[in-house]
């Protein structure tokens, strides 16, 4: 089990600077930065629909270093094994009114995209803001704002409870040091015909135009109740899972901020269920992580995390139960999971070097 190890930064960080070495006769970098990782607690399929959501940054992160030069070539080389070739990548800083465009290989797409868009703004929201932008324009994806949100925001010993739209944030305490948030990987991803993200938007969508609303954000359980007939079973269920994870999300937000974890275990679970049922997005390996983590004295709660069909699940449980949990799920499982003990961290972090 993989858990909080301040040290796996120094490690990547030299191991950053090793390659910089390598690739650039011997140089070292000038600077080090790194990004977390995040998980979301709870609002799935929300941020699409201008809801709310409430994720964390973690622990575990990426690390980038680099040093300025004159010449206007911005030179970028990846360790990632999964990139696709070539590991190095140059190309010019666009003259004043060019333009960056993307390319091969697509891995350096998202860098092109954030210098092309991100300005020296100290603005967190217009950084994040940038960087979304260099999503859907560099890397084709049509992303929310999450991501980039907690990437920036991310506060350590906190939750973020973001609002998709009106962009307001509020950091909400997750310090205990008898709690801790258990990731579990479980180690599938199923391809499905036809796209299923789309698919949901979609509906979404259609959903808001039956109830005259501009997004879901701004319907009601009655209301939709109400229009039932004017939609078919299939959008009635989803619209159900969306206005009601909005709803679920701001009162887990409270129930963290008063450190009632049980109601929050509680509404992760009534989560997961909408999303198995009601939007379908989970899956039986999803399904059988849950269960197992909910058999188990100490957890508070369990849910699928994350787009669906495969993937993680999020476990808030005390920390004392969390050898116990893990050897469960191992026991339950039909597969082989990957876990990650974690708790909130910070975001962004630009780091010394010696």
């Amino acid at each position: 089990m993989e858990g909080l190890k301040d040290a796996d930064v120094g490690s990547l960080l030299a191991t950053a600077r090793e390659e910089h070495r390598r690739a650039f006769g011997g140089a070292e970098p000038e600077i080090a930065v790194s990004a977390p990782g995040r998980v979301n607690l709870i609002g799935e399929h929300t941020d699409y629909n201008q809801g709310f959501v409430l994720p964390m940054a973690l622990h575990m992160r990426t690390v980038m270093v680099g040093s300025p030069r004159e010449d206007g070539i911005i030179s970028v080389v990846t360790t990632a094994e999964e990139a696709d070739e070539p590991k190095r990548v140059q190309f010019l800083v666009p003259a004043k009114g060019g333009a960056l465009k993307p390319g091969e290989p697509q891995w350096a797409n998202y860098v092109k995209g954030v210098i092309q868009h991100y300005r020296d703004d100290g603005d967190p929201v217009a950084k994040a803001l940038a960087c979304q932008k260099a999503e859907h324009t560099f890397a084709m994806m049509p992303c929310g704002i999450m991501d980039q949100f907690i990437s920036v925001m991310g506060n350590e010993g906190h939750a973020l409870l973001i609002d998709c739209r009106s962009l307001q944030t509020h950091l909400v305490p997750l310090s205990d040091p008898d709690l801790v948030v258990l990731i579990t990987n479980s180690n599938v991803r199923h391809t499905l015909t036809g796209s299923e993200y789309p698919t949901r938007r979609r509906q979404c969508e259609e959903a808001a135009k039956v109830l005259g609303k501009a997004s879901l954000r701004e319907a009601d359980m009655s209301s939709l109740e109400a229009s039932k007939a004017l939609m078919s079973e299939e959008v009635y269920r989803r619209a159900r899972h969306v206005i009601g994870e909005i709803e679920r999300t701001t009162k887990a937000a409270e129930a963290l901020q008063s450190k009632n974890y049980k109601r929050f275990g509680q509404l992760m679970v009534e989560s997961h269920n909408s999303l198995r049922n009601d939007y379908e997005v989970s899956c039986a390996e999803l399904d059988e992580l849950v269960a197992a983590a909910l058999e188990v004295p100490g957890v508070y709660g369990s849910r699928m995390t994350g787009g669906g069909f495969g993937g993680c699940t999020v476990t808030l449980l005390e920390s004392s139960a969390t050898e116990k949990v893990v050897r469960h799920i191992k026991e339950k499982y039909s597969g082989t999971a990957t876990f990650y003990c974690t708790k909130a961290s910070d975001g962004t972090k630009v780091h010394p070097l010696p």
